[in-house]
């Protein structure tokens, strides 16, 4: 299969410089529900004409509908994915479970595309969109080339694999650091790129949560082989500039003759003290953070007109056949098809010729002449009468309306099926409570908790002793196998409950006979993800007032702790100051001199948590969720004793707190 190269526009100017430059494909976003808020992005009209122009240059685009979607924002998202199909949209990528039932549900012949944003990195994981009619998946950028080499080995579905472009410090789909600290959430495509500000680990370094950007250039060869159908660029609030360097790169490595001088325009354009290939190559470390220098900006400066040159002029890429036919007394006919389109135009009679007639050549050489059009002539077939003659204009004409009418798609006829939504929640009893320890010291002999959870590598007598369930980990890159192994031995010493923070280890809860609790790292966010979801955890990037209104069974919020604010590969802490400094109590410093705890795990990740804990002890009359979850991190036992005994009374916080966004919400 031929690798697709795939561009972001996120602005007319950008598509049309992905499109000039050779892209197969382009991603864009409407004026809202797109992951990229802030970039140009395109109204009904605009998603209509951009849609018409890559038809007619055999590019398919994509729609990003993937954001977090409230319940009341569903109308909108499918009056959006009706006007798209009608457009002729190739496929939607989408972060919210609940948006895709939607869209599989109401049309069902659309393609769905997991967002990168659903945090799938395990087999197991993909297996569950394969399950929920995803066609495709957007692979998170954390990603070794085994992990994908096994991902790819386990599944159908396509794979897409971002190989150009920002690189976050935080998981996709699991980072809440802008939100909390500013409103701004990532999930609702609205990221302040909080990383990117000076942070100090330990003391040592300057931006510990600013990576350089990623580019898989030099490793096309080993991606075509890994099986991935696509190469993504990132990019939606890039200039177009950068859009042709990129796809420009891409196209010419592919073809094996990608040179030093498009080599430096890429980085020239934009970088962060340079590219780093790290996740891919299984390299993490302080070679792969970098910010955005002086002379990265001049070096941009001076590429742009190059650049801009690559897109001036209309790029043919589209093949037309024609078959020209012209008879003593009839009209001249030319049938001309490409796109998959057929179109028969007819021009005026052919005259006898008084000198040179018309050859089969000089029609052959008029009809190639499709400057400035997104065609080049194929196959021209002729059949002439001898001894007439047609005009040059006649002839042209001919031409021109056929190109006209090749680039016309008029919109579709959508058959959908009417959205349905959940009816209003009815609000139920004082809600029970759950907790989460970060281990077993923490737990009280007597806590009002029906249910607790222990991170799974807990010691086996623990969960035996404390009655208590398996916090499975969120960042499972490689790590399967394991997992498996682990669940095995808690299960045969019986274990019953799981908490799953991810897709691909709620399948396998389920799969291997455990009851699965959904955790906020599955980011259910309305009515409709929920109820795909047991006893569903609630982001906590929703107000009070809307969680408290999704319609699901037994859902719950975090009401206490210190909230995980990233989950990231490559530790900031072990980067900037090594793990003889950290000696596993990590923490970062912002500029403001707010410390944040850095958690470290046995499996792939870290997390970075909330300088200070959500305190909602004196707010318990405003929740009406069916239960309340605890997440303790690093309290002693003596400090959880004192929560509680706080939240069975309802008194005011004796120590620094936040309301989290229940109260503020995001934008």
């Amino acid at each position: 299969m031929q690798l697709e190269i795939l561009a972001p526009a996120g602005s007319w100017d950008a598509l049309v410089a992905g499109v000039r430059c050779g892209a197969d494909a382009v991603y864009l976003g409407g004026r809202s529900l797109s992951a990229r808020r802030n970039a140009g992005n395109f109204n009904d009209e605009e998603l209509e004409r951009a849609a018409e122009y890559c038809t007619a240059r055999g590019v398919k685009i994509y729609l990003a509908v993937n954001t977090l979607c409230k319940d009341g924002e569903f109308e909108e998202a499918y009056s959006l994915v009706h006007h798209a199909l009608s457009c002729g949209v190739s496929g939607f990528i989408v972060q919210d479970l609940g948006v895709a039932g939607m869209i599989r549900n109401c049309f069902p012949g659309a393609r769905l595309h997991a967002s990168t944003q659903t945090s799938v990195m395990t087999p197991a994981g993909v297996a569950t969109l394969e399950e929920l009619g995803f066609s495709r998946v957007v692979l998170p950028r954390e990603m070794s080339e085994q992990e994908i080499r096994e991902i790819a080995a386990s599944t159908g579905m396509e794979l897409e694999l971002f190989v150009h472009g920002a690189l976050c410090m935080s998981v996709s789909g699991q980072c809440y650091m802008s939100a909390m600290i500013g409103q701004r959430s990532g999930n609702r495509g609205l990221c302040a790129q909080t990383c990117r500000l000076p942070f100090s680990a330990c003391g040592r370094g300057t931006h510990v949560l600013s990576l350089k950007d990623l580019s898989l250039i030099d490793e096309l060869k080993k991606i075509e082989k890994l099986g991935v159908v696509s190469l993504k660029i990132e990019g939606r609030m890039k200039r177009p500039e950068y859009v042709a360097a990129a796809v420009t790169a891409l196209k010419e490595e592919i073809r094996g003759e990608c040179g030093r001088e498009t080599r430096n325009a890429l980085q020239s354009v934009f970088s962060r003290s340079g590219f780093t290939s790290g996740y891919f190559n299984g390299k993490t470390g302080a070679e792969m953070f970098g910010t955005r220098s002086k002379e990265d900006v001049v070096a941009a400066s001076g590429v742009l007109k190059q650049l801009s040159r690559l897109y001036e002029k209309e790029t043919p890429r589209v093949k037309l056949d024609m078959d020209f036919n012209m008879h003593r007394g009839e009209p001249a006919q030319l049938t001309a098809c490409a796109l998959g389109k057929t179109v028969h135009i007819t021009g005026a009679a052919a005259q006898d010729a008084v000198k040179t007639p018309l050859t089969p050549e000089s029609v052959i050489n008029r009809l190639s002449k499709l400057g400035g059009t997104p065609f080049y002539a194929g196959s021209i077939r002729t059949d002439l009468d001898d001894g007439l003659i047609l005009s040059a204009s006649e002839i042209n004409a001919l031409r021109r309306r056929a190109v006209e009418q090749l680039s016309v798609f008029p919109k579709t006829e959508i058959h959908s099926k009417p959205l349905s939504m959940p009816a209003a929640r009815v609000q139920g009893k004082k809600p029970y409570f759950t907790a989460r320890f970060a281990n077993s010291s923490q737990i009280p002999q007597d806590h009002p908790f029906q249910r607790i959870f222990l991170p799974v590598w807990a010691k086996t007598e623990d969960f035996i002793k404390y009655n208590a369930g398996a916090e499975l980990p969120r960042g499972m890159f490689g790590s399967e196998g394991r997992l498996i192994q682990r669940l095995k031995e808690l299960k045969n010493a019986g274990v019953k409950n799981a908490l799953c923070g991810n897709i691909g280890t709620l399948k396998l809860a389920r799969d291997m006979g455990f009851e699965p609790f959904g955790d906020f790292g599955l980011n259910l966010f309305n009515s409709v993800s929920a109820e795909l979801v047991p006893h569903p955890v609630l982001s906590f990037e929703l107000t009070l007032a809307q969680a408290n209104a999704v319609n699901a069974a037994d859902t719950g919020i975090i009401v206490y702790g210190k909230l995980p604010l990233m989950l990231t590969r490559n530790c900031p802490v072990k980067s900037a100051a090594g793990c003889a400094v950290c000696g596993k109590h990590g923490v970062l410093k912002d500029r403001k001199g707010k410390s944040f705890p850095v958690v470290c795990s046995p499996y792939p990740c870290v997390e970075i948590l909330n300088s200070v804990p959500v305190y909602l002890a004196d707010k318990m009359n405003d929740i009406k969720t069916d239960f309340a979850q605890f997440y303790f991190t690093d309290e002693s036992r003596e400090q959880v004793r004192s929560v509680i005994s706080l939240y069975q009374s309802g008194r005011p916080a004796p120590f620094a707190f936040t309301r989290g966004l229940y109260y503020r919400g995001v934008f």
